[in-house]
C-alpha cells in the first residue's frame, strides 16, 4: 500500500520545491508536486498536510531513558531556586523512595547544597536519592547510605555533603535496586512518548553498569512501539545484549559541575583537578579491542586532561591497528567539551564521531555561567567549539544527555547556532543535519540516504506546524523559501519560530500523532 502526502512543504535535498511525497512499505519512493503525485499514484491513500512542513525526524544521540523518565514521573528539581525550595519539595514528595534529579547549587542564593542532616530532616527516615543536574554527584539520605555501606569507604565519600565518584555509584546502585520494575518501565514509556512528541524517531541509550543496568537496557531494547532505541554499553567488558558498541558513558572523567572532569590545571573555585578514570594506555587497549572486534568503541570525555588522554590513546591504538582500521569503526566521543584545534584535527583524522549537547552551552556557557565559575572566564568560555569540531572533519551528532538537559531538538539546534562564544556556533543547516542524519551516521548507518527524504530513504520523518521557511545563502543573507524555491537549498524554520510536532513516523509507522489518545 502506498501513502501519498500532499499539500505540504517537503524538506528534501533533491527537490526543494516538493509539496508531495509517496511512501511504499516504509520507504520514500517519490517526491514532487501534488498533481503529479496523484497521477502517478492513483490508488494511494492520500493524506492532506494542509500546509505543514515535513522533514527528517530527529535523532537524540545521547540519552538515559529511565532517568529522564523518572524526571517526568518523579521529583523534578530542575526548577528549584534555593536550598530551602529543594528541602520543601523533598518533604512534600510521596512514597518511601524519593528519586529526584536536577538541583544546581550554582544558581541558589545559598550557593551550597543541603547537608545530609538537613536532607535527613526533610526525608523523615525515607530513602532519598537526588542527583545533581550533571548526574555526576548526588545527595543521599542516611537511609539510602545504610543500603550502600561500601560508599563510606569509597573514593568520593563525604560525611555530610554530596557524594561523587565511586561513592556516588554505590548509592545510585542501591537507589536503582529500590525502584520497582513497573515504575522503571513506566518511566521508560513516559520518556519515549515525550521524545516521539518532539519529533524524535531514534534515541541512543548510553547505558552501563554504573549509570543504569543490564536489565534496564534489555527492557529498552525490547520496546517496539516508540522511537528506535540504539543501545550502547559504557564498559570495557561486553554485555549479552544487541548493543551498537562498547561506548557512550564509558567514563574517562566526570563533569565540571561536580568538579570531577579531569583538568590539566586546578579548578578556579576549588583545589582539585578532578578525576581521571582511564589513562591513555587503557583507552588505547579498549580502542584496539573494539576495532578488532568490528564494533564501535568510545568514551565520555569532558575536561582538557581527559581530552589529552583520549587523543594519546587514539594515537597509540593507531600504531597497533593502523589508522584506516581505526577510522573505519567510527569510534565516538561523548561531550568532548574542552578540545584544542590540534586535538580536533587529530580526532578528525581518526574518523571520530563527536556526540555533543548544545544545550550545555546554553545552560552553563558564557562569561557568567557555571563553566566560568568553575574554570575562570578564559577557560570557561572556550568550551564546546562545535565549529572547530565540524571543520576538523568529525561527524557531529546532537543530543540532550537527558535528563541533564531537555530532549528538545529545536532548542538544541538554536543553541548550536547561537553559541555563547562567538565563532563556536554552526549554521542552522549544519545543526539540523547533525540532529537528523548525523545521529544515524553516529550509529553506523551511513548509506547516504537514511536521515534524508529522497527516493530509497526510510520514511522516517516528522510533520511540523511552522511559519515561513528560510534558507541561508552562501553570503549569510536570509531568503524566504516562498520567494525562491529553486535556491537549491531546502528551507528551515526560523530560529525564532517554535515548531509544533503534528506527527512522528519511523520507517512508515506512526509513533506519535498530535491529539491521538
Amino acid at each position: 500500500m502506498t501513502t501519498l502526502l500532499v499539500g505540504g512543504r517537503i524538506h528534501s535535498p533533491i527537490s526543494t520545491d516538493a509539496t508531495a511525497m509517496a511512501i511504499t512499505d516504509g520507504t520514500v519512493v517519490w517526491l514532487g508536486q501534488d498533481s503529479v503525485g496523484r497521477a502517478l499514484h492513483p490508488d494511494a491513500e492520500v493524506v492532506d498536510l494542509a500546509g505543514a512542513w515535513v522533514a527528517p525526524a530527529f535523532v537524540d544521540a545521547h540519552v538515559h531513558a529511565t532517568s529522564a523518565g523518572l524526571l517526568r514521573t518523579g521529583l523534578d528539581l530542575t526548577g528549584c531556586d534555593s536550598l530551602a525550595d529543594l528541602l520543601a519539595r523533598v518533604r512534600a514528595a510521596p512514597g518511601d523512595l524519593v528519586w529526584g534529579h536536577g538541583w544546581d547549587e550554582t544558581r541558589w542564593p545559598e550557593g551550597r547544597p543541603p547537608t545530609r542532616a538537613e536532607l535527613d530532616d526533610a526525608a523523615r527516615g525515607r530513602v532519598v536519592y537526588l542527583s545533581r543536574i550533571d548526574v555526576h554527584s548526588a545527595l543521599a539520605s542516611t537511609a539510602l547510605v545504610d543500603r550502600a555501606p561500601a560508599a563510606r569507604a569509597a573514593d568520593g565519600w563525604h560525611p555530610d555533603g554530596p557524594l561523587s565518584r565511586a561513592a556516588h555509584h554505590h548509592v545510585r546502585g542501591a537507589a536503582k535496586d529500590a525502584i520497582p520494575v513497573e515504575r522503571r518501565r513506566a518511566a521508560q514509556d513516559a520518556f519515549l512518548a515525550h521524545a516521539a512528541a518532539n519529533g524524535i524517531a531514534s534515541v541512543h541509550e548510553c547505558a552501563g553498569p554504573d549509570i543504569s543496568s543490564r536489565d534496564d537496557l534489555a527492557d529498552l531494547l525490547a520496546r517496539t512501539d516508540g522511537p528506535e532505541v540504539v543501545g550502547y554499553w559504557g564498559d570495557r567488558e561486553p554485555v549479552d545484549l544487541p548493543v551498537r558498541g562498547l561506548a557512550g558513558d564509558l567514563f574517562v572523567d566526570g563533569a565540571l559541575g561536580s568538579r570531577t572532569a579531569a583538568l590539566c590545571s586546578p579548578y578556579a573555585d576549588a583545589d582539585t583537578t578532578g578525576a581521571l578514570y582511564l589513562d591513555a594506555d587503557e583507552i588505547a587497549a579498549h580502542l584496539v579491542t573494539c576495532t578488532r572486534a568490528g564494533i564501535q568503541g568510545g568514551f565520555h570525555v569532558i575536561g582538557d586532561a581527559a581530552a589529552a588522554a583520549v587523543v594519546a590513546g587514539f594515537e597509540r591504538a593507531a600504531e597497533v591497528v593502523g589508522v584506516p582500521a581505526l577510522a573505519a569503526r567510527k569510534h565516538r566521543l561523548e561531550h568532548v567539551e574542552m578540545v584544542t584545534a590540534e586535538q580536533a584535527a587529530k580526532l578528525g583524522s581518526f574518523g571520530v564521531v563527536a556526540s555533543v549537547q548544545p544545550l550545555f552551552d546554553h545552560e552553563w556557557g558564557g562569561p557568567s555561567g557555571m563553566y566560568a565559575q568553575r574554570l575562570g572566564v578564559e577557560r570557561g568560555t572556550a568550551l564546546n567549539p562545535f565549529s572547530r569540531l565540524a571543520a576538523s572533519g568529525l561527524v557531529l551528532a546532537l543530543g540532550s544527555d537527558a535528563p541533564v538537559t531537555a530532549a528538545d531538538p529545536w532548542a538544541a539546534v538554536r543553541a548550536a547556532v547561537r553559541h555563547r562564544t562567538d565563532g563556536f556556533g554552526i549554521s542552522p543547516r549544519a545543526a539540523f543535519n547533525a540532529h537528523t542524519r548525523g545521529g544515524w551516521r553516529a550509529a553506523g548507518v551511513d548509506d547516504g540516504v537514511t536521515g534524508t527524504l529522497r527516493p530509497g530513504a526510510p520514511a522516517t520523518y516528522a510533520v511540523w506546524e511552522v511559519g515561513e521557511l528560510e534558507v541561508t545563502a552562501p553570503d549569510s543573507r536570509v531568503q524566504r523559501w516562498s520567494t525562491d524555491p529553486r535556491s537549491g537549498v531546502p528551507g528551515l524554520p526560523s530560529l525564532d519560530d517554535n515548531p509544533t510536532c503534528l506527527r512522528t513516523v519511523l520507517r512508515g509507522r506512526t509513533i506519535y500523532e498530535r491529539g491521538a489518545s
